[in-house]
């Protein structure tokens, strides 16, 4: 989880988001993306698919 979590905050970084913008495309809340990032967060495949949209990328990337 904790790697998955610095992939996502690396690309978000690369996209130029915020976590909260992240969290609006996404539709989770700020703190679930925080959470995710720091790998406390056990999340859903849907999840993951919504989190590979919002940044452009395939889920495989983020694995």
């Amino acid at each position: 989880m904790s790697e998955f979590g610095q992939r996502v905050r690396q690309l978000r970084e690369e996209a130029g988001l915020s976590q909260e913008k992240l969290a609006e495309l996404t539709d989770v809340h700020r703190t679930y993306i925080s959470g995710i990032e720091r790998g406390r967060q056990n999340i859903s495949l849907l999840t993951m698919h919504q989190l590979a949209l919002a940044l452009e990328t395939d889920v495989s990337k983020l694995v």
